[in-house]
């Protein structure tokens, strides 16, 4: 998104969040290799499309992609594996959006517990994911590196009902 746009936009972006298509791949890498020192590449999200396993959204902002998000998910677990937001449109909502719309899809599909990684000095992202009822269940040391940095690994959990049903 360019400056220009950020500069002409109100307060309250239009966010649209969707299913990525191939078409979201380019941009998608581009905000990877912005938000990231170990970008994946874009072969990576390209392979991701096509499994059932992954949903990976997008959130369009003032046209432009803003950001995406990948939730990978087996049985009723799930991995929180990326979410990025172009430098343009952080602070406008879009990474709430996004993490809120997984949220709801990972609920929808029975999803008990979501994971995720975050870098320890990541306040900005650690503000929004507990604010989401994420909360912290280990570290991972020396996870990341460029520079290098201990993750904190956050856990969401739903309320779902594993009671066998019974008969009427």
């Amino acid at each position: 998104m360019s400056p220009e746009r950020r500069a002409h936009r109100t307060r309250d972006p239009q966010v649209h969040v969707r299913v990525a298509t191939r078409a979201d791949v380019e941009a998608m890498a581009n905000i990877e290799a912005e938000a990231f020192s170990d970008p994946w590449p874009p072969s990576a999200f390209v392979d991701l499309l096509a499994q059932t396993h992954a949903r990976v959204m997008v959130a369009v902002c003032d046209g432009e992609l803003a950001g995406y998000c990948i939730l990978l998910s087996a049985v009723d677990e799930g991995e929180l594996a990326n979410i990025a937001v172009h430098r343009s449109a952080r602070g406008l909502g879009v990474g709430a959006d996004l993490l809120d719309e997984t949220i709801a899809h990972a609920a929808q599909q029975g999803i008990a517990s979501v994971y995720l990684e975050v870098r320890v000095s990541n306040s900005p992202a650690r503000g929004l994911y507990e604010s989401r009822g994420f909360h912290p269940v280990g570290r991972r040391r020396a996870y990341y590196r460029e520079p290098l940095e201990d993750a904190l690994i956050l856990r969401w959990e739903h309320l779902v009902d594993r009671r066998p049903a019974t008969a009427l």
